[in-house]
């Protein structure tokens, strides 16, 4: 598909300060330090082409959930990651809409790159605060604003709307590769389209089922969601993860399905027959399977099984396209990752699939596992709650916000 919106290929930016949304809320390891920066490397053919047309950068980000002024949440080390992998100074500037900001501004070279602090240091940044996103454009100078955060466009917060009524607004080429690569393979897939679903909370991804309940040829459900299903039908799955007040949905899930493929329902929207069990989620847990008939009282299930490993791997060898969005157990812990790998296994070694990995938590499990960062894969989305919204064919704010492409 064709963009809807002016991307920086659209606008006379050559030579412009412009003042770029990127997401680099990237995780952390325990000492501070960045544990992947799939989001950093995935904004600098942006940054690239704007330092191609001589302009000046400036950053804007959150990171985290902090409470106030949280510097264990500073953005500086992104900014330290960003400057290594550009091999050029990126200037951080420990303010957000002051005078230090101004000035650092100011003073920054031709094809300079400053870096402000956390959006979410100050409270009028997820308040979509329009004195706040004044403050940030008068402080950054900005002749343009790039939106190319796709991981924070399904919010409306100053740096995904009200910043885009104080600049002229486009997307970045992040922004525009995210948007049409999700929107295609959900619009014109290559059949058959198989749908892998797990994580945590049917709750979060009730409008992306049911839209694969819609499109896909095949739902493959796994990790705590498919606890869910399983109660539902009746099955006890002991201690495991199930959310509360879920019948109701699920009804109306297999009502569509039913619908769609009459009693065929149990081959399109397909279970585990078997578990990895343990009595409690901890890294030193052993690994024991079963039934998923036979899982005891005490028991939580952490991951699919032998069997259903390998049934959900001749499904995916036989598909077009997969969008895989959750992971199949609790993959932190190397015992109860052995679903995810095998997926991620399958997709990396049948490139002949179309394969979009998205969720935050999936994504990070590929690229940890995959020696190529991401590179076995069609697509690794840099977008959790985005892409689930795009996927599910909602509007994104941030995205609407931008001026249109006609």
């Amino acid at each position: 598909m064709s963009f809807f919106k002016k991307t920086i290929r659209d606008v006379p930016l050559s030579g412009h300060t412009v003042l770029v949304r990127v997401d680099y809320n990237v995780p952390l390891a325990q000492d501070g330090s960045i544990s992947d920066d799939l989001r950093i490397r995935a904004s600098i053919p942006t940054l690239q082409f704007l330092l191609a047309r001589g302009c000046k950068i400036v950053l804007i980000s959150h990171l985290g959930r902090p409470e106030g002024r949280d510097m264990s949440l500073s953005l500086e080390p992104a900014a330290v990651r960003l400057g290594e992998l550009l091999e050029k100074p990126v200037v951080f500037v420990d303010d957000i809409t002051g005078d230090e900001a101004y000035q650092a501004v100011r003073k920054a070279p031709k094809e300079g790159i400053v870096m402000l602090q956390n959006l979410r240091f100050d409270p009028g940044e997820e308040a979509d605060d329009m004195d706040f996103a004044k403050g940030i454009a008068h402080a950054s100078q900005a002749d343009f604003f790039v939106q190319d955060g796709f991981g924070v466009v399904h919010r409306a917060h100053a740096s995904t709307h009200a910043i885009t009524l104080q600049l002229p607004s486009v997307a970045g080429l992040l922004l525009e590769r995210e948007y049409t690569t999700i929107t295609d393979v959900m619009e014109d897939p290559k059949r058959p389209l198989v749908a892998v679903l797990g994580g945590a909370k049917v709750s979060d991804k009730i409008g992306l089922v049911e839209r694969f309940v819609q499109l896909a040829d095949k739902i493959l459900i796994g990790g705590a969601m498919a606890n869910n299903f399983l109660a539902y039908k009746g099955i006890a799955v002991g201690k495991s993860k199930v959310e509360a007040d879920q019948a109701e949905v699920l009804d109306a899930i297999y009502t569509a399905a039913r619908e769609k493929v009459g009693d065929a329902v149990d081959d399109f929207i397909v279970l585990p027959s078997d578990v990895a069990v343990a009595t409690e989620v901890d890294p030193h847990a052993a690994r024991s399977e079963r039934k998923v008939t036979e899982i005891g009282p005490d028991e939580q299930a952490l991951d699919i099984g032998p069997e259903s490993i390998d049934r959900y791997c001749r499904a995916i060898e036989g598909a077009g396209s997969v969008i895989w969005n959750g992971t199949m157990g609790v993959a932190e812990l190397p015992n109860f990752a052995h679903g995810s790998a095998r997926i991620a296994l399958t997709l990396a070694t049948h490139p002949d699939i179309t394969s979009i990995v998205g969720g935050g938590d999936t994504a990070d499990f590929v690229l940890k596992w995959d020696a190529k960062k991401g590179g076995s894969f069609t697509h690794v989305s840099t977008g959790g709650g985005a892409g689930l919204d795009l996927m599910a064919g909602k509007k994104l704010p941030g995205v609407e916000s931008l001026l249109d492409a006609s």
